[in-house]
């Protein structure tokens, strides 16, 4: 049998005005002549984006959810070239301090996934500049919590830049480019248009990294001569062998078939026990991130559709074992 434990992304559909991605935009910090005023108002948005945090955790344990991606948007601005100036962790160390005895008090796995324009095989010295410093702002905020920072911030390879080969050779290469600290913090993800499973694979395994399969993105797109995906499962989990964390992997459903890599409001649970039956037995633990439009309800109603099924063993809210 294999423990399976779910959760979901960044914020909740339940609770209300609890919303940790609220922003302030470049333009808008512009406007406001004080440019203390302004950073104080930067100041109170991150604050109160992490007091949400707090209560999303919260909300959390009390329905058995051990699993959560916090938002990449807590802090706006945080990385701006015209706010070099700007010591934003300070402001924030009374709330960080609350969210780690928190998290130290209901044991749970929290993790960072940085949007889409932080890249590591660009060609650019100014965008891998800019992601070393996006990278580095997410460890500072677990650091801040006290959350060991070790495989908790998923990124994508990044773009094929017209030669896919190439480009996860230049991965490869700038690897090197990044801090020790700041590789050890990372695991990578397959995508849907550009590097499948197996790119995948060769990079986690050349670097030793473990790789987050992306069910939905895998059957969005793979190389029709493949093997099926069971038969790379088993490297998949080897690439945690080393890691602290059970493994991970994400699952979604498409919207519909002409829109096949849009996520759907809700998990399909056929979809899903066809992955899990794949997969049973072959690790003792298994977090699976749901990617869904519903966040939190599609995690309740995905552990509601699996009643019914009679190789599931309902563990608790958000936790099941598959026979």
């Amino acid at each position: 049998m294999t423990l399976v434990k779910l959760g979901y992304v960044a914020m909740s559909v339940q609770l209300t005005n609890a919303s940790p991605s609220k922003t302030m935009t470049y333009a808008q910090f512009s406007k406001l002549k004080d440019r203390e005023a302004a950073i104080d108002k930067l100041e109170r948005i991150s604050i109160e984006n992490l007091e949400n945090c707090l209560r999303l955790l919260k909300h959390n344990v009390a329905n058995d959810i051990r699993f959560f991606r916090f938002s990449s948007k807590l802090i706006p601005l945080a990385n701006h070239e015209d706010l070099k100036d700007w010591k934003f962790m300070r402001p924030l160390k009374r709330i960080l301090t609350e969210i780690g005895d928190y998290i130290e008090a209901n044991p749970m796995r929290v993790d960072f996934h940085p949007d889409h324009f932080v890249l590591l095989n660009s060609k650019k010295k100014e965008i891998i500049n800019q992601t070393i410093k996006t990278l580095s702002m997410h460890r500072s905020l677990l650091k801040g919590m006290r959350v060991p920072t070790e495989h908790r911030c998923v990124l994508h390879i990044g773009g094929g830049y017209d030669d896919r080969e190439l480009a996860l050779e230049q991965f490869i290469h700038n690897w090197a480019l990044v801090p020790q600290p700041l590789q050890e913090m990372l695991i990578m993800e397959n995508d849907d248009t550009t590097f499948h499973l197996r790119d995948a694979l060769y990079v986690c395994e050349k670097l030793n990294v473990p790789l987050v399969l992306d069910y939905h993105h895998h059957l969005a797109h793979y190389e029709k001569e493949a093997k099926p995906w069971e038969e790379d499962w088993e490297r998949v989990v080897q690439t945690w062998e080393h890691s602290p964390l059970p493994v991970k992997m994400h699952i979604s459903s498409p919207r519909d078939e002409k829109n096949y890599r849009a996520h759907a409001d809700y998990v399909n649970p056929e979809m899903f026990m066809d992955f899990l039956q794949g997969m049973k037995g072959s690790t003792p633990e298994i977090h699976c991130m749901i990617e869904a439009k519903k966040k939190d309800e599609a995690l309740f109603q995905l552990m509601n559709d699996l009643k019914d099924y009679s190789d599931i063993e309902i563990v608790d809210g958000a936790s099941f074992r598959i026979k």
